[in-house]
C-alpha cells in the first residue's frame, strides 16, 4: 500500500508522493534547550521517530532534520535566574535531552542544526525579504510586514483579527502593521548577539527555522512536522518568510501535527501536581513504557497520559517479551502486512499496536518450534517498526526502578543456585522458603525445560 498523511495545509488525508523519487526530505522542530523535556515534549518526539523509521523502510534516501534552538529569551531568562553561563546551560540541557530520549528508542536525526551555527544563514534571508519588499528595518529591528503576503493565514486559516489575537502581537510604535513580527532584534551588551547590516543583534525565533531548512533541505521540502501548538504563529510564520524568500515557492508540501497532551484529563501544570518530565518518569517506568503510552492514541488526536496508561503500557510490553523468551528467534523477519498497511494509513499506531497483541498471542499458540520462530520474527519486526522490543527480554524483566531496593542480579543468580542445589538434595522445605523469600523482595521465579529464570515483578 502507499503511504496517506493528513495534510494540516489541505485539510485532507492525501497520497504522500515525494518531491524527488525515493528520496525524502522531513523538518520537525526541535527543542529550546533552557530546561528538561516533560511529556508534552517527548510526544512529538516520538511520534516523528515512528514515521522516520516508516520512511526508511519505504524510500531509499531520507534526510531528517530536526533543529536545535540554542538562543532564544527563555533561554536568556533561565540563564539570568540561575546565573548558569548560556554556553553551560544550553549544552547541559541538549545532553539531557539526547538522553531522555535515547531512553524512550528515539533514533537521532540525520541532521541536528543548532540556531547558533546558522547566524549568517538568517541574516542573508532577512537581507533577502527586505530587498523583496517583504521585511523593513525600524529602530534596530527588522520585521516581516505581513501585508506584502496576501496569503498569510492559510495555514491557521484564522481571520485577520484572530492572527492580531492569536499571536499576542507586542505593540511598538516601529511596527507598520500590528501583525507584523520580528526578524531581528537589537542584543545588549549582556546577552547573545552578532554583527548585522542592522546592528548587533539575534535572530527572530521563526527566521530561525526557515533559514535552517533552507540550508539542510533546499527551499522546498517534502513533510514539515511539529505539535499543534507551532501552527500560529510559528509555522505560519515560517511560511510567509520562506515562500517570499522564495518567490512564492512552497516551503513543505506534507505539514504533519500531532495533537496535545494532557496529564490525569487535566492540562499539565505544576501548580496541578501533574507536571512529568521524561527523567521524573524514567526513574519509576521503562522507557518502552512511555513510548508504548504515547503511540496509544492516534498522532492527530488528544492524548491523556496517565499512570493507568503507564501501567497497562508496561503489561502489555511484559506479555509481549514473554513471548519472546526461551528459544532463539530469527535474525530478520519481514514486517507483517497489516501492521505496515496500519503505519501507512496516517500512522494508525493503536491499530498497529493491536496487531502486536494478535502476534503475541499467535506465538504463545505456536505448537512448533518452527511455527513459534516464525511467529517470534513477526512480533519483533512489528515491534522495532514501532521502536518497541528493543531489548533483550530478560534484561527487561530484570530491570529494577530506580533507588527501589531489593537483591542485586547476583545475589538473585545465587539464591536461585541454593534452591537447586536444595531441590536436587530433594530439601523441598528450603527450596519454597527461597521462592518465597524471593517473591517478597518482588522476584518472581519461573521454571522450565531449560531450567529457571527470573523477573522483578
Amino acid at each position: 500500500m502507499p503511504l496517506d498523511l493528513y495534510n494540516t495545509l489541505t485539510r485532507r488525508k492525501e497520497r504522500f508522493e515525494p518531491l524527488v523519487a525515493d528520496t525524502v526530505g522531513m523538518y520537525v522542530c526541535g527543542p529550546t534547550v533552557y530546561d528538561t523535556a516533560h511529556i508534552g515534549n517527548a510526544r512529538p518526539v516520538v511520534v516523528f521517530d515512528v514515521l522516520y523509521r516508516l520512511l526508511k523502510r519505504l524510500y531509499a534516501n531520507v534526510t531528517y532534520v530536526r533543529n536545535i534552538t540554542d538562543v532564544d529569551d527563555k533561554i536568556i531568562d533561565r540563564s539570568r535566574e540561575s546565573g548558569e553561563p548560556i554556553e553551560a546551560l544550553t549544552e547541559r540541557t541538549a545532553r539531557q535531552y539526547h538522553a531522555d530520549m535515547g531512553a524512550l528508542n528515539a533514533l537521532r536525526p540525520d541532521v541536528e542544526p543548532r540556531a547558533t551555527h546558522h547566524i549568517g544563514e538568517m541574516i542573508a534571508m532577512i537581507a533577502r525579504l527586505i530587498d523583496l519588499g517583504h521585511a523593513y528595518a525600524a529602530d534596530g529591528h527588522v520585521l516581516f510586514s505581513v501585508p506584502s503576503m496576501p496569503e498569510y493565514g492559510q495555514l491557521s486559516r484564522r481571520s485577520p483579527d484572530e492572527l492580531i489575537a492569536g499571536a499576542r502581537v507586542e505593540v511598538a510604535p516601529y511596527k507598520r502593521d500590528p501583525q507584523d513580527f520580528v526578524l531581528w532584534k537589537p542584543s545588549a551588551d549582556d546577552v547573545p548577539g552578532w554583527d548585522s547590516p542592522w546592528g548587533r543583534g539575534r535572530p527572530g525565533w521563526h527566521i530561525e527555522c526557515s533559514a535552517m531548512s533552507e540550508k539542510h533541505l533546499g527551499a522546498t521540502f517534502d513533510i514539515h512536522g511539529g505539535g499543534l501548538d507551532l501552527i500560529f504563529p510559528h509555522h505560519e510564520n515560517e511560511i510567509a518568510q520562506s515562500r517570499c524568500a522564495h518567490a512564492g515557492a512552497p516551503l513543505a508540501r506534507t505539514w504533519v501535527h500531532n495533537g496535545f497532551v494532557t496529564v490525569e484529563g487535566e492540562k499539565m501544570s505544576k501548580s496541578l501536581g501533574n507536571f512529568f518530565t521524561v527523567q521524573e518518569l524514567l526513574d519509576e517506568h521503562p522507557g518502552e513504557a512511555i513510548r508504548l503510552t504515547l503511540l496509544s492514541a492516534h498522532y492527530r488526536q488528544p492524548l491523556d497520559f496517565t499512570r493507568d496508561g503507564l501501567r497497562q503500557a508496561r503489561a502489555a510490553l511484559d506479555r509481549w517479551y514473554q513471548s519472546l523468551r526461551g528459544d532463539p528467534v530469527p535474525a530478520e523477519a519481514e514486517l507483517p502486512f497489516e501492521v505496515l498497511a496500519a503505519l501507512e494509513d496516517d500512522l494508525n499506531t493503536p491499530l498497529a499496536i493491536a496487531h502486536l497483541h494478535e502476534l503475541a498471542s499467535a506465538v504463545n499458540k505456536a505448537d512448533t518450534l518452527g511455527a513459534r520462530a516464525a511467529a517470534k520474527g513477526a512480533l519483533l519486526a512489528a515491534g522495532k517498526a514501532l521502536g518497541l522490543l528493543e531489548q533483550d527480554p530478560e534484561a527487561w524483566f530484570r530491570r529494577a526502578p530506580k533507588g527501589a531496593a531489593g537483591p542485586s542480579d547476583a545475589e538473585i543468580e545465587r539464591m536461585i543456585v541454593e534452591r537447586r542445589d536444595a531441590r536436587k538434595a530433594k530439601d523441598f522445605a528450603t527450596a519454597d522458603r527461597i521462592r518465597n523469600d524471593l517473591a517478597e523482595l518482588g522476584i518472581i521465579l519461573e521454571d522450565g525445560p531449560q531450567g529457571t529464570t527470573w523477573k522483578r515483578s
